[in-house]
């Protein structure tokens, strides 16, 4: 991205049918789909956990969408052009583009979203907006983005569940973009409208007849159902009553035997940009997680291989550091190993001070655990029973999506786990988890366990903005050494996330958003 670059709408619609068979789509009919849990909302704009992501984008859209090897494919932008410098960057928008409710979009929508809306409800646009000096819009179809300096990751902010495009004129007046009732009203210009939302039952999308991509989307509804328990789930696909499931909807251990009935396919792909990793937070303000030598006991307390094998069924990658195996910029050589070694984990703690009670007991912590179904929970009663082992003692809080997000982007934990997305490039997906100036109430993605390090912030602002590849991946592998070393968070594993549909579903998966791509491709095989 650091030549000009003219992308033109023949090349994009050629990257988003890549890997798409040759059969004529059949026009019709109704996808049904699981949306576990059940999510908080579905306005894009200001609702990022994975559930409102999966719904959202198939109703809201972005600038543009990205191909499986990271590559832009155009969406509200048919093309656009990168100076030599790096620094400016110039989208030409789609003619006759309506909003759901028949308004017309424009580049004042644009502008709008990236200079009001999101900064105000996405801690990781406001991030990145620092490296904007200006956002202009010459004419209706024309959006100009001025940075301060060049920013090699800018193009995949315009994703959209990171760089949602919303409806300025439904904002008309509004002070408060987090809070306000018009969040409510969802508006968009994807190819799905909301048709109606059944709480604890189900969510129904229906086809947008003015969609801009003439002829799509090939399906007439999308329903999103809420099944609360994963034999419900398991049960509800292999009865026919839904035709795919996304990794979570079932406990991973049923996994292969419903991908191996006839009719019924397996994929992996679909991840390339958001490169899941899983985590334990460790909150750093609290006394004495705020000894590393603590950090380094509950890390070798817990057998990462045994949560892969046992709890994970063997879907992902055990890891030592803040990047995945397949991320950009990996340098396992730097990586400190903290292996499964509970009598170093004791080791460690009686060195702290920490002597165990008449009960056994060194300290005792809370742990949050992540309220995504049954995997998750056993995880924590995994975490629960071998710290306790070394005498830290766990006690579960539990809660739902609501109360664990809160909980946990306001610093209220010692422990909890999550995962995150690394959103193909380190100035986007690392940095949002380990800037000292990003903490407290800004996602759950953001650095809540409180961790500061001036060198880790001055090489990751560094190597935000170096062009040379070679010279950024020298600073990656410095902060990789450093954080390995430091340890500010327990890297769990890479998650691997397969989906399993009927084969008679076609498209489902073509680019590197995989199910959180907008479905306008989708058709069935009837």
């Amino acid at each position: 991205m650091k030549r000009i670059r003219q992308i033109a709408l023949v090349f994009g619609c050629a990257l988003a049918m890549a890997g798409v068979q040759a059969q004529t789509p059949k026009p019709g009919g109704t996808l049904n789909l699981i949306v576990q849990p059940e999510p908080p909302g579905i306005n894009l704009g200001n609702a990022k956990l994975g559930p409102s992501s999966f719904v959202g984008s198939k109703i809201y859209e972005g600038l543009i969408s990205l191909s499986p090897k990271l590559e832009p494919i155009p969406r509200l932008a048919e093309s656009w052009t990168i100076s030599p410098d790096g620094k400016t960057y110039t989208f030409k928008l789609r003619p006759n583009v309506k909003w759901h409710d028949g308004k017309p979009f424009t580049s004042d929508d644009v502008v709008f979203s990236f200079t009001k809306y999101l900064p105000a409800t996405f801690a990781r646009t406001k991030l990145i907006m620092e490296q904007v000096e200006a956002i202009t819009a010459p004419d209706p179809g024309t959006v100009v983005f001025r940075l301060k300096q060049p920013y090699p990751a800018f193009m995949y902010i315009f994703e959209a569940t990171g760089g949602t495009i919303m409806p300025r004129h439904l904002y008309e007046g509004v002070t408060d973009y987090r809070t306000t009732p018009v969040n409510n009203t969802i508006v968009g210009t994807g190819p799905f409208k909301l048709g109606e939302w059944r709480r604890g039952a189900y969510i129904r999308l229906v086809k947008n007849p003015d969609y801009w991509d003439k002829g799509k989307p090939h399906l007439d509804n999308l329903y999103f159902h809420v099944v609360p328990d994963a034999v419900g789930r398991s049960i509800a696909f292999e009865s026919g009553k839904v035709d795919a499931i996304r990794a979570g909807d079932v406990e991973n251990f049923e996994i292969a035997r419903l991908a191996a009935a006839p009719g019924v396919a397996l994929s992996k792909a679909g991840w390339e940009f958001l490169e899941p990793m899983a985590f334990l937070n460790m909150n750093l303000r609290n006394k004495p997680i705020d000894d590393k030598r603590f950090r380094q006991a509950i890390a070798h307390a817990l057998d990462r291989q045994f949560i892969v094998k046992n709890i994970f069924s063997t879907f992902g990658e055990p890891m030592n550091g803040p990047f995945t195996s397949s991320y950009g910029f990996k340098d396992a050589s730097v990586e400190t190993r903290h292996a499964y070694d509970p009598a170093k984990a004791k080791a460690l703690l009686d060195e702290m001070g920490l002597k165990p009670g008449a009960d056994g007991t060194r300290v005792a912590l809370r742990l949050l655990p992540l309220p995504y179904g049954e995997t998750w929970q056993r995880l924590a009663e995994y975490t629960r029973e071998r710290l306790g082992a070394v005498g830290i003692k766990v006690s579960i809080v539990a809660t739902d999506v609501p109360g664990w997000f809160s909980r946990l982007s306001s610093g209220d934990f010692d422990l909890a786990y999550n995962f995150v997305y690394l959103l193909g490039d380190p100035a986007i997906g690392v940095n949002q988890t380990y800037l000292s100036t990003n903490q407290l109430n800004r996602g759950t993605a953001a650095n809540v366990d409180g961790y500061v390090n001036p060198q880790v912030d001055a090489l990751l602002v560094k190597a935000e903005n170096e062009q040379r590849r070679g010279e950024r991946a020298k600073l990656y592998s410095q902060v990789q050494k450093t954080l390995s070393e430091d340890l500010p968070i327990l890297w769990t594993h890479q998650m691997v996330m397969p989906t399993v549909y009927r084969a008679k579903v076609k498209n489902l998966i073509s680019t590197g958003l995989g199910m959180n791509e907008g479905f306008a491709d989708v058709w069935i095989d009837k």
